[in-house]
This record gives C-alpha cells, structure tokens and sequence, in this order.
C-alpha cells in the first residue's frame, strides 16, 4: 500500500524525476487539458453566470511551496456574498443558502477544480502534491511543518485526497503529505493521479458544513 511507504535513499531516477521531469510532465498535461477542455470552460462560465450573477471564476489566497501565497483559481460554486477566507467544511448550516444550484454539482464533481490548470502552468502548483491550503489554516500548517510537506509545490491532488480527503483530520493530513513528500516519485504519483478518478466519481471524501468534522 502506498499509505505505508518509508522514506528510502533517493535514487538517481528519483532525483531527476523531482528536479525536471514532474515539472514537464506538468506543463505538458496542462498545456494539453486546457487545450482539450476550453469548451467546457465556456460552457461551464455561461451557466454559472446564468445560475447566480457574479464572476465565473473563485479567486482565493492560498499558500504555495515554502509558504509563498499565490492566487488559486476554481470556478465558482457559492454565491458571491459567501466568506471568502474560511474553508467551505468549516462553515455554518448557511453554506446551503450560499452554495448556489450549479455550485453543488460542480463540488460533487470536482469539477470546480478545473481552472487550476492555469496554476499548474504556472508553476504555483502541481498536478500532485499536498493541496494547498488557506493562509488561515495555522493548525495545519504546523502539522506540515513537521514533516516539511510546507516546502513541496502544493497539488490538484495528493496522497490525503485519495486516502479520505475531507474527513481526516489535520494530522492524519500532514502525516499523508509527509509520506508522499519523503518519497516523491514517478510510480507514486501516477497511482495518486489515477486513484483520483476513482475517488471523484465516487464523491467519497467530501465533507460539507454541518457534517461531521473529524478532530
């Protein structure tokens, strides 16, 4: 199981996978998802305008590696007066009056994620790696700091997402993305990047207000 992994002496196709390939790799498959999906990006734009007037697309700050903030990109699922700076789990019984028609769907789906291709073009992210978090998640951030899972280019997806997503806790997920940034390879994030799929079309994981939270 990849859950069990230990970190192990890196070898020379380890390095150069780290170093240069899983950045290429990422702009290849971002190029060519934007590429393959704009379609769906307009269509997906259209509906979401016409479902609640507002902007299509969610900017949010987020930490990236090394705890630099950047902008993440998702379209937008929740109305425009909804918290901007609190993570939707953690809200109140309010997030069904804020989460708009369309938004669930799109949550259920993941496919509000879409837009972070452009960050994953950009370098501010990964396809896999630890998934970025609020700058306000303090709790979190100093779990990750124990397993230096802060100083990782954050991912769309990553070992925690497959592996229970919202409904661990904060140290069940930094010691997830501990193991997965001890032993960074090509083998395990090509098991993270298919399990996701599996996991998407599930909805397993995903927790909104109100459910329970785990501690």
């Amino acid at each position: 199981m990849i859950v069990a992994a230990k970190k192990k002496r890196i070898g020379f196709g380890s390095r150069l996978y780290r170093q240069y390939l899983k950045r290429l790799l990422d702009i290849v498959l971002s190029l060519t998802g934007l590429a393959l999906l704009w379609w769906l990006f307009l269509i997906l734009a259209v509906l979401i305008r016409v479902d609640d007037p507002g902007p299509a697309f969610f900017r949010q700050k987020r930490m990236g590696k090394g705890k630099k903030p950047f902008e993440i990109l998702k379209f937008r699922t929740m109305k425009v007066d909804a918290p901007r700076e609190l993570p939707t789990r953690l809200m109140t019984a309010q997030t069904e009056r804020y989460t708009t028609r369309l938004g669930r769907f799109l949550r259920k789906s993941s496919l509000d994620e879409l837009p972070q291709l452009w960050n994953i073009l950009k370098g501010e992210m990964s396809f896999v790696g630890p998934r970025p978090v609020l700058w306000n998640e303090f709790e979190l951030f100093r779990q990750r700091d124990r397993y230096g899972a802060n100083d990782v280019t954050p991912g769309l997806t990553g070992l925690a997402q497959i592996n229970g997503r919202d409904e661990l806790s904060d140290a069940e997920k930094a010691r997830l993305d501990g193991i997965y940034c001890a032993n960074i390879t090509f083998r395990q994030d090509l098991e993270c990047f298919l399990r996701t799929f599996g996991i998407v079309i599930e909805g397993k994981g995903i927790l909104e207000a109100g459910e329970n939270q785990p501690q």
